[in-house]
Protein backbone atom coordinates (compact mmCIF):
# COMPACT_ATOMS: atom_id res chain seq x y z
CA UNK A 1 0.00 0.00 0.00
CA UNK A 2 1.62 3.53 -1.17
CA UNK A 3 2.57 5.76 1.69
CA UNK A 4 0.44 8.33 2.80
CA UNK A 5 1.45 12.11 1.86
CA UNK A 6 3.03 13.62 5.16
CA UNK A 7 3.54 10.57 6.79
CA UNK A 8 6.60 9.36 6.21
CA UNK A 9 8.99 9.07 9.38
CA UNK A 10 10.86 12.56 10.75
CA UNK A 11 14.34 12.40 9.38
CA UNK A 12 16.62 12.78 12.92
CA UNK A 13 19.34 15.93 11.83
CA UNK A 14 23.00 15.77 12.78
CA UNK A 15 22.58 12.10 14.13
CA UNK A 16 26.33 11.47 14.51
CA UNK A 17 27.12 14.05 16.74
CA UNK A 18 23.75 13.29 19.62
CA UNK A 19 25.65 9.70 18.96
CA UNK A 20 28.77 11.09 19.91
CA UNK A 21 27.25 13.59 23.07
CA UNK A 22 25.67 10.28 24.34
CA UNK A 23 22.02 11.83 23.19
CA UNK A 24 19.38 9.33 22.04
CA UNK A 25 15.98 9.86 21.06
CA UNK A 26 13.27 9.12 22.94
CA UNK A 27 11.62 6.82 20.95
CA UNK A 28 14.80 5.22 20.35
CA UNK A 29 14.88 5.26 24.02
CA UNK A 30 11.74 3.32 24.71
CA UNK A 31 11.97 1.00 22.18
CA UNK A 32 15.04 -0.08 23.90
CA UNK A 33 13.38 -0.33 27.31
CA UNK A 34 11.20 -2.08 26.23
CA UNK A 35 12.24 -4.73 24.47
CA UNK A 36 15.37 -5.35 27.44
CA UNK A 37 12.17 -5.07 30.43
CA UNK A 38 11.48 -8.56 31.40
CA UNK A 39 8.53 -9.79 30.46
CA UNK A 40 5.57 -9.98 33.59
CA UNK A 41 4.81 -14.10 33.36
CA UNK A 42 1.09 -15.37 35.70
CA UNK A 43 1.66 -18.23 37.38
CA UNK A 44 -0.52 -20.38 38.93
CA UNK A 45 -1.02 -19.73 43.17
CA UNK A 46 0.71 -23.17 43.60
CA UNK A 47 3.62 -22.49 41.49
CA UNK A 48 4.59 -18.95 43.08
CA UNK A 49 4.66 -20.66 46.76
CA UNK A 50 6.94 -23.19 45.85
CA UNK A 51 8.94 -20.90 43.95
CA UNK A 52 9.04 -18.34 46.80
CA UNK A 53 9.87 -21.27 49.28
CA UNK A 54 12.62 -22.28 47.41
CA UNK A 55 13.75 -18.61 46.98
CA UNK A 56 13.74 -18.36 50.89
CA UNK A 57 15.25 -21.10 51.82
CA UNK A 58 17.65 -21.04 49.20
CA UNK A 59 19.65 -24.47 47.81
CA UNK A 60 22.07 -24.88 50.30
CA UNK A 61 19.59 -25.08 52.85
CA UNK A 62 17.80 -27.73 51.67
CA UNK A 63 18.34 -31.45 52.20
CA UNK A 64 20.48 -32.88 49.51
CA UNK A 65 21.31 -36.63 48.28
CA UNK A 66 22.65 -38.89 45.31
CA UNK A 67 21.02 -40.22 42.21
CA UNK A 68 21.48 -41.73 38.61
CA UNK A 69 20.23 -39.50 35.86
CA UNK A 70 17.77 -42.29 34.02
CA UNK A 71 16.22 -40.26 31.40
CA UNK A 72 15.82 -36.21 30.28
CA UNK A 73 13.08 -33.90 29.71
CA UNK A 74 12.63 -30.18 28.46
CA UNK A 75 14.65 -28.54 30.94
CA UNK A 76 15.68 -31.18 33.30
CA UNK A 77 16.06 -34.97 34.07
CA UNK A 78 14.86 -37.46 35.38
CA UNK A 79 16.85 -38.36 39.00
CA UNK A 80 16.42 -42.18 39.99
CA UNK A 81 17.03 -42.10 43.83
CA UNK A 82 16.26 -45.10 46.02
CA UNK A 83 14.03 -46.82 43.48
CA UNK A 84 12.09 -43.43 42.60
CA UNK A 85 12.22 -41.65 39.65
CA UNK A 86 12.42 -37.47 40.38
CA UNK A 87 12.11 -34.95 38.08
CA UNK A 88 14.69 -32.29 38.73
CA UNK A 89 15.50 -28.96 37.09
CA UNK A 90 18.92 -28.08 36.71
CA UNK A 91 20.40 -25.29 39.20
CA UNK A 92 21.78 -22.21 37.76
CA UNK A 93 25.22 -23.00 39.26
CA UNK A 94 25.55 -26.47 37.57
CA UNK A 95 28.18 -26.82 35.68
CA UNK A 96 30.20 -29.60 33.58
CA UNK A 97 33.65 -30.28 32.47
CA UNK A 98 34.89 -28.55 29.33
CA UNK A 99 34.78 -30.93 26.41
CA UNK A 100 31.70 -33.22 27.96
CA UNK A 101 28.21 -33.33 28.13
CA UNK A 102 26.80 -31.65 30.77
CA UNK A 103 24.35 -34.89 31.74
CA UNK A 104 24.22 -38.41 30.72
CA UNK A 105 22.30 -41.37 31.89
CA UNK A 106 23.76 -42.95 34.00
CA UNK A 107 25.67 -39.83 36.10
CA UNK A 108 25.62 -40.18 39.65
CA UNK A 109 24.22 -36.77 40.18
CA UNK A 110 23.67 -34.77 43.63
CA UNK A 111 20.18 -33.33 44.35
CA UNK A 112 19.15 -30.62 46.50
CA UNK A 113 14.99 -31.80 47.66
CA UNK A 114 13.10 -28.97 47.33
CA UNK A 115 9.36 -28.82 49.63
CA UNK A 116 7.30 -29.25 46.51
CA UNK A 117 3.83 -30.71 46.96
CA UNK A 118 5.12 -33.17 43.50
CA UNK A 119 4.81 -36.09 45.49
CA UNK A 120 5.90 -38.47 42.47
CA UNK A 121 7.10 -38.11 39.30
CA UNK A 122 3.69 -39.99 37.80
CA UNK A 123 1.78 -36.83 36.86
CA UNK A 124 1.71 -34.71 33.79
CA UNK A 125 2.91 -31.55 35.21
CA UNK A 126 6.22 -31.56 34.55
CA UNK A 127 6.93 -27.73 35.70
CA UNK A 128 6.92 -28.47 39.40
CA UNK A 129 10.46 -30.32 40.16
CA UNK A 130 11.03 -32.64 42.99
CA UNK A 131 14.63 -31.21 42.84
CA UNK A 132 17.04 -29.56 41.40
CA UNK A 133 20.73 -31.23 39.98
CA UNK A 134 23.46 -29.75 41.69
CA UNK A 135 26.09 -31.50 40.43
CA UNK A 136 27.20 -34.88 39.18
CA UNK A 137 30.29 -36.75 40.64
CA UNK A 138 33.60 -38.00 38.08
CA UNK A 139 32.65 -40.99 35.60
CA UNK A 140 34.20 -43.96 35.90
CA UNK A 141 33.20 -45.21 32.50
CA UNK A 142 32.04 -44.06 29.71
CA UNK A 143 30.47 -45.15 26.22
CA UNK A 144 30.77 -41.81 24.13
CA UNK A 145 31.32 -40.41 20.64
CA UNK A 146 32.36 -37.43 18.81
CA UNK A 147 29.32 -34.87 17.98
CA UNK A 148 30.18 -32.63 15.40
CA UNK A 149 29.77 -28.70 15.99
CA UNK A 150 27.32 -26.68 14.07
CA UNK A 151 28.60 -25.19 11.11
CA UNK A 152 27.38 -21.60 12.87
CA UNK A 153 30.36 -22.73 15.47
CA UNK A 154 32.31 -24.65 13.91
CA UNK A 155 36.37 -23.93 14.15
CA UNK A 156 38.26 -25.08 11.98
CA UNK A 157 41.40 -24.59 13.99
CA UNK A 158 40.23 -25.62 17.41
CA UNK A 159 42.00 -28.84 18.43
CA UNK A 160 39.27 -29.61 21.55
CA UNK A 161 36.81 -32.39 20.66
CA UNK A 162 33.29 -32.09 22.13
CA UNK A 163 32.16 -35.44 22.75
CA UNK A 164 28.35 -36.73 23.48
CA UNK A 165 28.78 -39.46 26.27
CA UNK A 166 25.82 -41.55 25.68
CA UNK A 167 25.58 -43.48 28.32
CA UNK A 168 28.04 -43.02 31.85
CA UNK A 169 29.46 -45.44 34.67
CA UNK A 170 28.59 -48.57 33.22
CA UNK A 171 30.02 -52.38 33.53
CA UNK A 172 30.12 -53.15 30.19
CA UNK A 173 29.22 -52.97 26.58
CA UNK A 174 26.99 -55.51 25.25
CA UNK A 175 27.86 -55.06 21.49
CA UNK A 176 24.65 -56.41 19.75
CA UNK A 177 24.70 -57.89 16.09
CA UNK A 178 22.90 -60.25 13.49
CA UNK A 179 23.36 -63.00 11.36
CA UNK A 180 21.02 -61.57 8.73
CA UNK A 181 18.56 -58.54 8.30
CA UNK A 182 21.12 -56.52 9.00
CA UNK A 183 24.16 -58.90 8.24
CA UNK A 184 26.96 -58.88 10.69
CA UNK A 185 29.05 -55.79 10.20
CA UNK A 186 32.60 -56.89 11.48
CA UNK A 187 34.24 -53.31 11.52
CA UNK A 188 31.46 -51.54 13.04
CA UNK A 189 31.84 -53.97 16.35
CA UNK A 190 35.97 -53.12 15.85
CA UNK A 191 35.18 -49.77 15.96
CA UNK A 192 32.40 -50.71 19.08
CA UNK A 193 35.65 -52.45 20.94
CA UNK A 194 37.98 -49.77 20.20
CA UNK A 195 35.02 -47.60 22.11
CA UNK A 196 34.76 -49.77 24.38
CA UNK A 197 38.84 -49.85 25.28
CA UNK A 198 38.99 -46.25 25.23
CA UNK A 199 35.62 -45.88 27.82
CA UNK A 200 36.93 -48.74 30.12
CA UNK A 201 34.44 -51.07 29.31
CA UNK A 202 34.24 -54.62 29.28
CA UNK A 203 33.04 -55.93 26.20
CA UNK A 204 30.52 -58.63 25.13
CA UNK A 205 29.44 -59.29 22.07
CA UNK A 206 25.92 -60.82 21.48
CA UNK A 207 25.31 -62.18 18.07
CA UNK A 208 21.02 -62.03 17.83
CA UNK A 209 19.18 -63.43 15.31
CA UNK A 210 20.52 -67.31 14.79
CA UNK A 211 17.54 -68.61 14.08
CA UNK A 212 17.72 -67.16 10.63
CA UNK A 213 21.54 -68.52 10.43
CA UNK A 214 24.59 -69.27 12.22
CA UNK A 215 27.08 -66.37 11.94
CA UNK A 216 30.49 -67.17 10.20
CA UNK A 217 33.06 -69.16 12.09
CA UNK A 218 36.13 -67.68 11.35
CA UNK A 219 34.80 -64.23 12.27
CA UNK A 220 33.88 -64.90 15.67
CA UNK A 221 37.60 -66.99 15.80
CA UNK A 222 39.15 -63.71 15.51
CA UNK A 223 37.13 -62.42 18.18
CA UNK A 224 37.65 -65.29 20.60
CA UNK A 225 41.44 -64.57 20.13
CA UNK A 226 41.44 -61.35 21.65
CA UNK A 227 39.61 -62.47 24.57
CA UNK A 228 35.83 -61.32 23.86
CA UNK A 229 33.20 -62.89 25.37
CA UNK A 230 30.49 -63.55 22.91
CA UNK A 231 26.80 -65.40 23.09
CA UNK A 232 24.28 -66.44 20.43
CA UNK A 233 20.84 -66.13 20.99
CA UNK A 234 17.72 -65.67 19.24
CA UNK A 235 14.88 -63.60 20.39
CA UNK A 236 12.49 -65.09 18.66
CA UNK A 237 13.29 -68.85 19.18
CA UNK A 238 14.75 -67.73 23.02
CA UNK A 239 17.72 -69.96 22.38
CA UNK A 240 20.50 -68.35 24.42
CA UNK A 241 18.96 -66.31 26.34
CA UNK A 242 19.75 -67.86 30.04
CA UNK A 243 23.17 -67.45 28.34
CA UNK A 244 22.51 -64.06 27.91
CA UNK A 245 20.58 -63.72 31.04
CA UNK A 246 23.84 -64.62 33.12
CA UNK A 247 26.43 -62.43 30.95
CA UNK A 248 24.63 -59.11 32.43
CA UNK A 249 23.25 -60.40 35.62
CA UNK A 250 24.47 -58.17 38.96
CA UNK A 251 25.90 -55.63 36.52
CA UNK A 252 25.08 -52.24 34.87
CA UNK A 253 25.38 -52.68 30.86
CA UNK A 254 24.57 -50.77 27.22
CA UNK A 255 23.31 -52.04 25.25
CA UNK A 256 24.83 -50.89 21.63
CA UNK A 257 24.69 -51.89 18.06
CA UNK A 258 23.38 -50.80 14.49
CA UNK A 259 19.81 -50.11 13.75
CA UNK A 260 17.88 -52.75 13.25
CA UNK A 261 19.71 -56.15 15.19
CA UNK A 262 17.32 -56.52 17.63
CA UNK A 263 18.75 -54.20 21.01
CA UNK A 264 15.10 -53.66 21.73
CA UNK A 265 13.44 -56.96 21.45
CA UNK A 266 16.14 -58.87 23.23
CA UNK A 267 14.90 -56.74 26.39
CA UNK A 268 11.75 -57.54 25.78
CA UNK A 269 12.39 -61.11 25.60
CA UNK A 270 14.64 -61.40 29.01
CA UNK A 271 12.19 -58.81 30.60
CA UNK A 272 8.48 -59.55 29.62
CA UNK A 273 7.02 -56.73 31.65
CA UNK A 274 9.13 -54.19 29.65
CA UNK A 275 6.71 -54.00 26.26
CA UNK A 276 9.33 -51.39 24.48
CA UNK A 277 8.15 -50.72 21.53
CA UNK A 278 9.89 -52.48 18.06
CA UNK A 279 9.85 -52.44 14.55
CA UNK A 280 10.48 -54.82 11.47
CA UNK A 281 13.73 -53.92 9.41
CA UNK A 282 13.13 -52.21 6.23
CA UNK A 283 12.72 -55.18 3.49
CA UNK A 284 14.17 -53.21 0.45
CA UNK A 285 17.53 -52.90 2.18
CA UNK A 286 17.32 -54.52 5.42
CA UNK A 287 17.98 -51.48 7.55
CA UNK A 288 16.83 -50.82 10.92
CA UNK A 289 13.97 -47.65 11.66
CA UNK A 290 15.33 -46.25 14.49
CA UNK A 291 12.46 -46.87 16.72
CA UNK A 292 14.08 -46.15 19.79
CA UNK A 293 14.90 -42.99 20.01
CA UNK A 294 16.52 -42.28 23.56
CA UNK A 295 18.64 -44.35 26.23
CA UNK A 296 16.18 -46.50 28.45
CA UNK A 297 17.12 -48.01 31.51
CA UNK A 298 15.86 -51.21 32.91
CA UNK A 299 16.28 -53.09 36.18
CA UNK A 300 16.86 -56.55 36.22
CA UNK A 301 15.43 -59.11 38.58
CA UNK A 302 18.90 -60.47 38.77
CA UNK A 303 20.22 -57.73 40.18
CA UNK A 304 21.98 -54.37 37.47
CA UNK A 305 20.75 -52.67 34.94
CA UNK A 306 20.66 -52.50 30.83
CA UNK A 307 20.09 -49.58 29.21
CA UNK A 308 18.59 -49.56 25.39
CA UNK A 309 20.51 -47.34 23.24
CA UNK A 310 19.70 -45.86 19.95
CA UNK A 311 21.00 -47.59 17.04
CA UNK A 312 23.61 -46.10 14.94
CA UNK A 313 24.40 -46.23 11.13
CA UNK A 314 27.86 -45.31 11.48
CA UNK A 315 30.43 -44.73 13.85
CA UNK A 316 32.41 -41.71 14.23
CA UNK A 317 36.03 -41.61 16.55
CA UNK A 318 38.40 -39.07 17.59
CA UNK A 319 41.78 -41.37 17.72
CA UNK A 320 44.93 -40.24 16.00
CA UNK A 321 46.25 -42.20 13.73
CA UNK A 322 49.99 -43.58 16.09
CA UNK A 323 47.50 -44.71 18.64
CA UNK A 324 45.50 -47.16 16.83
CA UNK A 325 47.86 -50.04 16.91
CA UNK A 326 47.02 -50.05 20.47
CA UNK A 327 44.19 -51.26 20.35
CA UNK A 328 44.90 -54.11 18.38
CA UNK A 329 45.79 -56.67 21.47
CA UNK A 330 47.07 -59.04 18.73
CA UNK A 331 49.91 -56.90 17.64
CA UNK A 332 51.26 -56.35 21.04
CA UNK A 333 53.05 -59.57 21.02
CA UNK A 334 54.66 -58.75 17.79
CA UNK A 335 55.40 -55.20 17.54
CA UNK A 336 58.35 -54.85 19.35
CA UNK A 337 59.94 -57.35 16.81
CA UNK A 338 59.17 -55.19 13.73
CA UNK A 339 62.50 -53.12 12.20
CA UNK A 340 61.13 -49.29 12.72
CA UNK A 341 59.97 -48.22 16.04
CA UNK A 342 57.25 -45.83 14.54
CA UNK A 343 56.32 -48.49 12.06
CA UNK A 344 52.58 -48.29 10.84
CA UNK A 345 52.59 -51.84 9.84
CA UNK A 346 51.28 -51.07 6.53
CA UNK A 347 54.03 -51.16 4.05
CA UNK A 348 57.59 -51.06 5.99
CA UNK A 349 59.85 -53.80 5.38
CA UNK A 350 60.62 -55.99 8.29
CA UNK A 351 57.36 -55.58 9.90
CA UNK A 352 56.29 -58.47 12.30
CA UNK A 353 52.98 -57.62 12.53
CA UNK A 354 52.45 -58.17 8.28
CA UNK A 355 54.64 -61.21 8.80
CA UNK A 356 52.28 -62.47 11.48
CA UNK A 357 49.39 -61.84 9.15
CA UNK A 358 50.88 -63.87 6.43
CA UNK A 359 51.95 -66.86 8.62
CA UNK A 360 47.98 -66.62 9.88
CA UNK A 361 48.76 -65.48 13.16
CA UNK A 362 46.84 -62.80 13.23
CA UNK A 363 43.93 -62.70 11.44
CA UNK A 364 43.57 -61.36 7.63
CA UNK A 365 40.32 -59.93 8.50
CA UNK A 366 41.07 -58.00 11.66
CA UNK A 367 44.40 -56.88 9.92
CA UNK A 368 42.01 -55.59 6.90
CA UNK A 369 40.21 -53.80 9.32
CA UNK A 370 42.73 -51.91 10.89
CA UNK A 371 44.21 -50.86 7.19
CA UNK A 372 40.65 -49.32 6.75
CA UNK A 373 40.29 -47.57 9.63
CA UNK A 374 43.81 -46.40 9.44
CA UNK A 375 42.90 -44.88 6.51
CA UNK A 376 39.95 -43.39 7.76
CA UNK A 377 41.91 -41.92 10.50
CA UNK A 378 43.88 -40.28 7.95
CA UNK A 379 41.28 -38.32 6.45
CA UNK A 380 41.45 -34.42 7.13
Amino acid sequence: MARRKGKSRRRIKDWYSRFVSGEEDGGTEARRQKLSSQRAVKLPPDRRDADADRDAVGLEDLPKTRGMVVGFYPGGAVVRVDGRDMLCGIAKTFRAPDGASALAVGDDATVALTRGRHADATGADRDRADGMVLSRQLRRTVLARPRPRSGKFRDAHADDTFEKVIVANMDALVIVAATRQPALRHGLIDRYLIIAERGELTPVLVVNKIDLGRPDPHVLRDFEAIDVEIVLCSAVSAEGLDALTRALASRCSVLAGASGVGKTTLVNAILPGANAATKAVRHKDDRGRHTTTAAVVYDLPTGGIIVDTPGVRELGMTLDADELPWYFPEFEAVAPECSFNDCTHTHEPGCAVQAAVASGAIGRRRYASYLRLLETLGEP
